[in-house]
């Protein structure tokens, strides 16, 4: 069986993936990393830089040298510096909305990202293009923040975070072929938003990645 080791910036995200890989039954034994100083010192400074991104390469040689076969990094607002990982290690290290970029792609031309934070937004955003350039296909993408639900949701206020990001996904609905969220936070509202409201697909990073990972850990 496999070691796989997660590195999170949320202890929210502990739970939600202990779900999903169970839901999915992924033969492989998983373990944890929390720090969540890393995603509040993105937001501070308003972009990934250099110390923090040494920081999260630490995490991923921590997370080989305690035996990992695969090691996943769930937060997207650090993915720049998982891909600097991935050339130092010595396991595969892998980005939790690379898979969804590659759906996106595969799904559409006129590709939506929808996020809370542009910390976000931005390397999303840049993601999807670049693997859409590996793929060898053209595509448009139509980014949305919504501006001020990630305060909300931190203020408690849930309802207001849902509203504003429904909001979007409907307006954006209209104007592409496929929709990513740029944080797995904002999959609750697609969940509540009835089916008539879902004129396209609407793609969120845990559920696609979890998938990902099973098809690794039965590789031999």
């Amino acid at each position: 069986m496999k070691k796989v080791g997660l590195i999170h910036t949320s202890a929210t995200l502990v739970p939600v993936f202990q779900q999903l890989f169970g839901e999915k039954s992924v033969q492989a034994e998983v373990f944890n990393i929390v720090d969540d100083s890393l995603i509040k010192d993105v937001i501070q400074k308003g972009r990934l830089e250099d110390n923090t991104a040494q920081r999260v390469i630490n995490y991923v040689t921590s997370a080989e040298q305690a035996g990992a076969d695969l090691i996943m990094v769930t937060c997207s607002s650090i993915g720049r510096a998982v891909e600097q990982a991935a050339e130092k290690a010595g396991v595969p290290v892998l980005r939790v909305d690379q898979p969804m970029a590659d759906r996106a792609v595969a799904a559409g031309k006129r590709i939506g990202v929808v996020a809370t934070l542009p910390t976000t937004l931005e390397p999303t955003g840049d993601l999807v293009l670049r693997r859409a350039q590996k793929a060898g296909k053209d595509v448009e993408l139509v980014s949305r923040l919504c501006e001020g639900a990630f305060e909300a949701l931190m203020e408690g206020d849930a309802t207001k975070h849902d509203e504003m990001v429904k909001q979007a996904l409907q307006e954006l609905s209209e104007q592409v072929d496929v929709i990513l969220l740029a944080q797995a936070s904002m999959a609750r509202v697609v969940s509540q938003m009835p089916e008539s409201d879902r004129k396209v697909p609407i793609l969120s990073s845990p559920g696609i990645a979890v998938d990902h990972v099973a098809e690794l850990c039965q590789t031999p």
